[in-house]
């Protein structure tokens, strides 16, 4: 009997080992390619911001040189003005447009899927892609674009020639390429709403606009908040669709600071700790802005 008895308790045992065993053997392979990816080379690049290095094999001790080099640096203050240039009128276009289109979806009575689809189009596209693509529209003297204008009487832009029509140019392609990921999170926030708050508003005689402003906007609110951290970090992150577009240019008028480090790092001269040393200081960026939107968020939801 006792034997029985242990046999059963030791069955048991091994199923409860297994089952605690199983969520980690299931996460493992995430969180190996996680940190051999992400977190590692974040290190390892941290690590390298305070040496200098033209070949990635050497490196020479230099302490926080690299960080006094880049904020030495005179092209810094351009690139720091074009990067908040970007990011501000990239998020705030961006979460304004993927609201309204959002709106108008989840208003669709027929192919709502065909509509989800469409917006979502571009998410799909290569950025590089997207740069060629738009490198064509844009184009100043065969563009479609401009033969469009033109045939309107409106002239010939220079969309990626002159520095402030380049800015505009590369704002509008990245809100294109994301504003349809942007919706899709947004449709989703729009139908966990309940639709009797909706219907209750609607019979008490509440327009349509006094709807979206009273009942839907707010209770959008955490879904927006997750928008507009997304779309900063997007912001910032920006750069293969704009290398492939513009280079940066014209005169430096689009050059981000995903750039800047790309040319540091792998541009002649090379220099990987000063590229590694403005990849840290953008990192820093990112998680400020970051956290202080979600701070932000928490407190008006407090309220």
């Amino acid at each position: 009997m006792n034997s029985s008895s242990n046999t059963v308790n030791r069955r048991r045992s091994v199923i409860n080992w297994r089952r605690r065993l199983m969520p980690y053997l299931f996460v493992a392979p995430n969180m190996f390619i996680f940190i051999t990816f992400i977190i590692w080379p974040a290190i390892r690049g941290f690590q390298i911001s305070f040496f200098d290095s033209i070949d990635g094999r050497t490196f020479t001790p230099v302490g926080a040189g690299n960080y006094r080099t880049i904020f030495g640096d005179p092209t810094v203050a351009s690139v720091a003005k074009n990067t908040a240039t970007y990011v501000i009128f990239y998020v705030l276009i961006s979460t304004i447009l993927a609201i309204a289109l959002a709106l108008v979806v989840n208003e669709q009575k027929f192919a709502k899927g065909f509509f989800r689809a469409i917006i979502f189009l571009p998410v799909m596209l290569s950025p590089v892609v997207v740069g060629l693509i738009w490198n064509d529209v844009l184009d100043r003297k065969v563009g479609p674009l401009n033969s469009l204008l033109e045939a309107l009487g409106g002239g010939s832009p220079g969309w990626l020639v002159e520095p402030k029509l380049g800015m505009i140019a590369v704002i509008f392609v990245g809100v294109w390429v994301h504003i349809g990921f942007y919706s899709i999170i947004l449709l989703a926030g729009l139908q966990g709403i309940d639709r009797s708050l909706l219907e209750a508003a609607s019979m008490d005689g509440a327009t349509r606009s006094q709807i979206v402003r009273t009942i839907i906007l707010p209770l959008l609110k955490p879904t927006t908040l997750v928008i507009i951290i997304l779309s900063t970090i997007h912001g910032f992150q920006s750069f293969d669709f704009i290398y492939t577009l513009t280079g940066g240019g014209p005169l430096g008028a689009t050059t981000l600071i995903v750039q800047y480090i790309y040319d540091r790092a792998f541009q002649s001269p090379i220099q990987y700790g000063l590229g590694s040393a403005a990849g840290v200081i953008l990192f820093m960026i990112i998680f400020a802005f970051t956290a202080l939107n979600f701070l932000v968020g928490k407190k008006r939801e407090a309220i």
